[in-house]
């Protein structure tokens, strides 16, 4: 015990910046790449978001359990993982929600967000390409979607009206080409280029791969496995799973930690075609959800106003039945309009039921319906319609060059098949407008008319007066088709009985001409509503737009599984407590090259050991390394008397390691410590990867072990007990630690401690 106080005496302390209390324990902390920002989840899934200085910008709360959370490469979006297996992204300004995609069907465990490192897009010959986006060319900005009246900002997962983060989000021809990987309790991993479009899926279980340490003979697969973290490669070449389960061949079964590797080059090889297909894509998406809202906010307000207008007028039918009259309201109203005598039950109702502010108050609901429908199909409706044509048209361009797009799913046929039903969705709207303009000028003569009529009847109250007629041919075309037919809302509406919108045979005939001159093969398009038209142009939106995530999905292939180390089973809650880190770094020849190549990168792979394991290698860290296809690995025995609490790869190839201390002689020293070893110093060991002893790796590994000791390497010790998550700044080289009494604790990691301190 004398010893472990001495090695605590040398220990130099930490220079503590900031010391907060948070309301609830932290379970994960990420720093932006970027901006001095740090994110942190609390125990009741809360969101917080603080500078460097401890400032608070914003705090958010899903109101669904969070699993996993990480930043945008350029530090302007932070994507997080649920509970319920959605992957939600919010913008870093404000933490407005900016895309919630329904990736999984269960918890997202890990999140890893990775670019292209800004590299020129080139093809295999090295001709330099990049890809705009021509829209803005022909174009004005993008529509946003209309907010329905009395829907509070964010509730329909859009953004404000002055706000345009969605489509920032979007417009990715300025973005660096990035792929985000999601990985869910289950083994399942998600791919989405720019974090929006999904682009492939892979099951960890349905991999297969030959391993010659476990059957010389066959393939080996994985059985109940969990994955504790993965990690993508800066060239997008390698994607690095470390996962926990059962791997079984023909005769072996090893249950442990296992190394996966998967080959996702098609990412890089195939970069300039995705990025062509996600940016199209993706805003497609964004002008489809501009569409369905669209319809949603008109079907609203004009069924709102109709619902006025049939509710002011069937006391009438009433009112015609208990004087004893067998005729209907258009019929008393096309007599009044001809001339005849005012019948008691008309004069009764204009005079005493509906009267003169009645009949304004149904003018201004159906006119003000009338113009909000016509200004959100002119402003949001028909642009989005539009843009979503030329988008589609920019594809089907591409899908004609079926040697580079082939490849990637882009089906020429599909492409086509979606180009038509966004063109028949253009004539539906064409049509809308037509029907609606009319509909609203005879409800509107008719309005006038009735006005006249009440102000005539109050004025002399003998009801034997005659009325006038008034535009007597656009009121009794609004009586016979408009007073109980509704053909905006039957437009509109989406039904799902068969039956369909009447059409006469002429205009059916004449349809049919014009659709096979145009080339068209849809020539029922007018038997359909607009809802109709537009739920079937998604449909064949979907059907396209899967295509590439398919053929993607096929071509993520298992290039590597190593068995590391055994371990019994362990329960999935267990393994989200083991501290696992994956980091990729560039090779220094590779790091300033104009075209990255592959297998340029050197991964690590580090994580502790479970207390369960072997004996003479408990309370060890292990660290992998990977080079061109060759693995080696060092094993960091923990100082006596300290347990590893987390570990992070940051940086310069630095490991930190934030030791807690098992027990103190004294309230003045020191409870936690926090160590950083230079990954590049260690004594990695080279482990043959096709033959050895013992088909686990580490167990190699036994006799070369590194004691950690206080005095070889940089150490700072903590005056508190300590608790994961440890997140370490690469702008900053600051680390956050938090205690276990709800405190939050940054402390200084850089050297010249006195500048950075200084720097806000």
């Amino acid at each position: 015990m004398e010893t472990d106080d001495e090695d605590v005496s040398r220990i130099l302390p930490f220079q503590l910046q900031f010391d907060k209390p948070v309301a609830s324990q932290i379970k994960i902390a990420e720093w932006n790449p970027e901006k001095d920002l740090l994110a942190m989840v609390t125990d009741d899934s809360k969101i917080l978001l603080h500078r460097f200085n401890w400032q608070r910008l914003w705090t958010i709360s899903p109101g669904r359990c969070i699993t996993s959370l990480c930043w945008r490469p350029d530090g302007k979006a932070i994507a997080v993982g649920l509970q319920d297996g959605t992957i939600s992204l919010h913008d870093v300004e404000n933490g407005k929600l900016l895309r919630s995609m329904k990736s999984h069907a269960v918890a997202v465990v890990c999140l890893n967000w990775e670019d292209d490192g800004g590299q020129d897009i080139s093809d295999e010959n090295f001709h330099i390409s990049k890809y705009e986006d021509r829209t803005s060319r022909f174009f004005p900005t993008a529509p946003r979607a209309p907010r329905a009246p009395g829907v509070v900002p964010g509730e329909t997962g859009f953004m404000d009206e002055n706000e345009n983060l969605s489509l920032e989000l979007s417009n990715s021809s300025y973005q660096r080409f990035n792929i985000l990987c999601g990985a869910d309790k289950d083994g399942i991993i998600s791919f989405s280029i720019f974090g929006i479009f999904p682009i492939g899926k892979i099951d960890i279980h349905d991999v297969n791969v030959k391993c010659p340490l476990v059957n010389t003979d066959g393939d080996c697969k994985l059985l109940n496995a969990s994955i504790c973290k993965v990690g993508l490669s800066k060239d997008l070449c390698h994607l690095t799973v470390l996962c926990c389960g059962e791997l079984r061949g023909h005769d072996h079964e090893l249950h442990g930690f296992h190394l996966l590797t998967l080959d996702t080059s098609i990412f890089y090889k195939r970069r300039n075609e995705l990025h062509q297909i996600a940016q199209q894509a993706s805003n497609i998406e964004d002008l489809t959800e501009v569409i369905r809202s669209s319809l949603s906010v008109m079907t609203k307000q004009w069924s709102d106003a109709m619902h006025t207008f049939h509710d002011k007028f069937h006391p009438l039918t009433s009112l015609i039945h208990d004087h004893g009259l067998d005729s209907t309201p258009q019929e008393e109203f096309l007599s009044l309009l001809g001339g005849a005598r005012t019948s008691p039950a008309v004069h009764q109702f204009l005079v005493n039921s509906l009267g003169e502010l009645g009949l304004k108050r149904i003018t201004k609901s159906v006119s003000g319906a009338g113009k909000e429908v016509q200004v959100i199909v002119l402003e949001h409706l028909q642009p989005a319609a539009e843009m979503i044509g030329f988008r589609l048209g920019e594809l089907r361009g591409l899908s004609k060059w079926r040697s580079r797009y082939a490849a990637v799913g882009l089906d020429e046929t599909l492409i086509d098949n979606a180009t038509e039903k966004a063109s028949m969705l253009l004539i539906q709207v064409e049509r809308l407008m037509s029907v609606l303009s009319s509909s609203i000028q005879q409800f509107s003569n008719f309005f006038i008319w009735l006005k006249k009529c009440v102000r005539m009847l109050m004025s002399e109250p003998n009801d034997q007066n005659q009325l006038l007629a008034f535009n007597s041919e656009l009121v009794i075309l609004f009586l016979k088709y408009l007073y109980d037919e509704d053909p905006v809302r039957r437009l509109l509406e989406s039904t799902e009985s068969d039956n369909s919108i009447e059409v006469d045979l002429h205009t059916m005939e004449r349809v049919q001409e014009l659709a096979r001159f145009g080339g068209f093969t849809d020539v029922d398009f007018l038997r359909r509503t607009l809802m109709k038209e537009f739920q079937q142009m998604e449909s064949c939106f979907k059907e396209a737009f899967q295509m590439p995530f398919t053929a993607i999905s096929k071509k993520i292939l298992c290039q590597n599984l190593l068995p590391l180390f055994p371990v019994k089973a362990l329960p999935k809650s267990a393994l989200s407590t083991v501290p696992t880190s994956i980091s990729y770094y560039m090779e220094a020849s590779q790091a300033g090259s104009m075209h990255v190549k592959q297998n340029s990168c050197v991964n690590y792979v580090s994580f502790r050991l479970p207390d369960e394991g072997s004996s003479n290698l408990a309370n060890c860290v292990v660290v992998t390394r990977c080079i061109m296809n060759a693995l080696e690995a060092v094993l960091l025995r923990v100082p006596d008397g300290y347990h590893c609490v987390d570990l992070s790869l940051y940086k310069e190839r630095q490991l930190v390691v934030l030791l807690n201390r098992l027990s103190s002689t004294s309230d003045n020293s020191e409870k936690g410590c926090m160590m950083i070893v230079q990954a590049d110093d260690l004594p990695f060991v080279s482990i043959p990867i096709s033959s050895a002893s013992s088909p686990w790796k580490l167990h190699q590994l036994k006799d070369p072990v590194l004691h950690l000791e206080m005095d070889s390497f940089k150490v700072r010790g903590l005056p508190h007990s300590v608790m994961a998550p440890l997140a370490v700044s690469a702008s900053r080289g600051v680390a956050c630690v938090f205690a276990t009494r709800k405190r939050a604790l940054v402390y200084i990691l850089d050297e010249d401690e006195d500048e950075i301190s200084d720097a806000e």
